[in-house]
């Protein structure tokens, strides 16, 4: 279950790498602008303010996520992003750390690039960093004895399977895009006790807490929070740094 105030702890963080994203989208007067994955609608709330005159769609699979979205006057809607479909005034499509989520979302990118409009914006973001020592440790843990069988549904036994730039440019290219594809390492400085097991929580642990119950839960983060420390020392003044990978496509449809 997705918590949005563990989620919105860090803030600050989490929206740098969206901003970078959107501001490469050089739409100038949109007809409907699409938040895939909206999350509490903090960032969702910016798209309406670079574009107000756009109608502005935003959805979430997350129940938690939509009724925090509604609480800000967002009109969310309870979707799953492998069954949206781009209506035909759909010109800028956003989607935020959502697609690392979607087995075969290479497959389902194509499709959105050959529905959507002639000229049309598709811009998202994914973590790029499914083989740091934060996903090693997780993984490590969750493949041992006693938690194997618990989380293998969780889908944690193997690294989640993200492209990297030229990737995602060759997939979007051959359906006729304009592609703008990068990736960026952020380090971000954490406070705090354990404040990378407190990152994690908010997103990688995610499918850890929907399988186990309270008990178990707080069991595995004590065991996992020794494996975050030695990987992610804490510094003389007190910062912990984090290499936070992301990988960005910015992708125009044909005219």
């Amino acid at each position: 279950m997705w918590d949005p105030r563990q989620y919105l702890a860090f803030d600050d963080h989490r929206a740098r790498p969206f901003f970078d994203l959107v501001q490469r989208v050089r739409a100038e007067q949109p007809r409907r602008v699409v938040d895939l994955g909206c999350g509490p609608g903090n960032l969702t709330l910016t798209l309406g303010e670079r574009w107000p005159d756009a109608a502005l769609e935003a959805s979430d699979s997350s129940p938690e996520m939509v009724a925090a979205a509604r609480a800000r006057g967002i009109d969310a809607r309870l979707v799953d992003v492998r069954e949206w479909r781009p209506g035909p005034d759909t010109d800028v499509v956003v989607t935020n750390a959502v697609l690392q989520w979607v087995p075969g979302h290479p497959e389902l990118i194509a499709t959105w690039a050959r529905e959507l409009p002639a000229g049309a914006w598709l811009a998202f973001q994914v973590p790029g960093n499914f083989d740091a020592p934060s996903h090693l440790a997780i993984r490590t843990l969750a493949g041992t004895e006693q938690w194997r069988e618990r989380l293998a549904p969780a889908g944690l036994l193997e690294p989640r399977a993200v492209l990297d730039p030229a990737g995602y440019a060759q997939v979007l290219t051959a359906q006729g895009c304009a592609v703008d594809a990068w990736e960026t390492t952020y380090l971000q400085r954490l406070t705090g006790p354990d404040p990378v097991l407190e990152w994690v929580t908010g997103t990688a642990l995610t499918p850890v807490r929907d399988v186990l119950d309270d008990t178990a839960w707080a069991e595995f983060r004590a065991q996992l929070a020794p494996l975050l420390r030695e990987a992610y020392p804490q510094q003389p003044d007190g910062a912990t740094w984090l290499p936070f990978r992301r990988i960005f496509v910015v992708a125009q449809t044909a005219h």
